[in-house]
């Protein structure tokens, strides 16, 4: 359990796709092995915990067993909470298999790699290594048990998971017709956003993979627009790295692209321009003293300054500056780009020592229009 220090309440942990697979799998191969499903299932996770699950949804035909476990995701927002994860389980006829004996297959809901850059190769399905692991001395622990070969086709599904799966990154990362199974640790920690900033791993690592040379990092819809109003990049090209910048740029230091475009709202960026790397409003704050001494390094009159340092929020002193023709979201902007320099210090593309990664900070207001842009220059 961890603590949510806002309400004192204990947060529940949750399981990952990858560990109710697994569980899944259990359930599925001990029915084709013995002819009866267990009600509950337990399996180790890497860490050495030992959840027990529920078994649902089964289904016994002739040398072919379904299992399925409803994921609890505990207290965080998961989009997959509460989607049923299906293994279905049966002997492989292809005794040519000679690298494993445990086939993976991607069933209803569950996504194809199509592109490089991700753990798992083009053409195969989006069941990640730590999944497939845990299956796979699922299956052998069992068939050693019961003295049965463990040379088994595991097709993993999801019902409903393609719908799901449009509330992901999967599209951007190449994955089609599902979702992902992942998890490396099989446990997820609420609140931890975890599954998001391995979508921006992926994202850059898709990238390096297919040669990209120019990515869009926003931190909501309108910056995304921005961002593709501004350049010709394909969807495929843009992170959704959300609030969390710190993540991406110390993911990008060890794994540069060699030009990225970052951009966000005025408020956002000017939490950016401060040094704050985490831009979410409950880690961070606008510091509206700071923005009014911007106001007064551009020439703002004092009552402008002093109107600045009371006012309620950042939007409101980016409305003051405009109405008196002060470039402040420009300034943010250059800043920002300061910040963002520094956190890339000693970053070199391609081995090229002083070719360093080239950043465009892009700035918005509340109806999607530029007010501030600063970048490399013959950026």
């Amino acid at each position: 359990m961890v603590e949510n220090t806002d309400t004192d309440k204990k947060l529940k942990f949750g399981w990952t796709t990858g560990a109710c697979a697994t569980a899944a799998t259990k359930a599925a191969f001990e029915a084709l092995i013995t002819g009866v499903f267990p009600n509950a299932v337990t399996i180790t996770l890497p860490k050495g915990q030992t959840p027990t699950f529920a078994v649902t949804n089964t289904k016994l035909n002739a040398g072919r067993a379904s299992a399925g476990i409803i994921k609890d995701a505990g207290d965080d927002p998961d989009v997959t909470h509460g989607a049923t994860i299906i293994s279905t389980v049966s002997w492989n006829e292809d005794k040519s298999n000679k690298i494993s004996s445990v086939t993976f297959k991607a069933g209803p809901g569950v996504g194809m790699v199509t592109k490089p850059g991700l753990p798992i190769p083009p053409g195969e399905p989006a069941i990640n290594p730590v999944p497939r692991e845990l299956m796979t001395k699922t299956i052998e622990e069992l068939a050693k048990e019961h003295g049965v070969s463990s040379n088994v086709v595991i097709e993993i599904s999801v019902p409903n998971g393609e719908k799901i799966a449009k509330s992901t990154w999967n599209g951007r990362l190449g994955i089609v017709g599902g979702l992902s199974i992942l998890g490396t640790t099989g446990v997820v920690v609420p609140y931890s956003c975890s599954a998001w900033i391995h979508s921006i791993h992926r994202g850059i690592d898709v990238a390096r993979a297919t040669n990209t040379d120019h990515i869009g990092a926003a931190v909501g819809n309108m910056s995304e627009k921005l961002i593709l109003k501004t350049h010709p990049l394909n969807e495929t090209d843009l992170i959704d790295m959300g609030d969390f910048i710190g993540g991406m740029l110390k993911y990008l230091k060890k794994n540069p692209v060699p030009k990225v475009t970052i951009a966000g709202g005025f408020a956002k960026m000017s939490k950016l321009a401060m040094g704050e790397m985490d831009l979410h409003s409950k880690r961070s704050q606008v510091d509206k003293t700071w923005l009014a001494s911007l106001l007064a390094s551009l020439g703002a009159a004092e009552k402008i300054v002093s109107k600045a340092k009371t006012a309620n929020t950042a939007l409101e002193i980016l409305n003051l500056a405009q109405d008196n023709n002060l470039e402040i979201g420009t300034l943010v902007a250059e800043k920002a780009k300061q910040s963002v320099d520094q956190k890339l210090a000693g970053t070199n593309v391609d081995g090229d020592e002083g070719h360093k990664i080239e950043i465009e900070i892009l700035i918005c207001d509340r109806k999607g229009q530029l007010v501030g842009r600063a970048a490399n220059e013959g950026f």
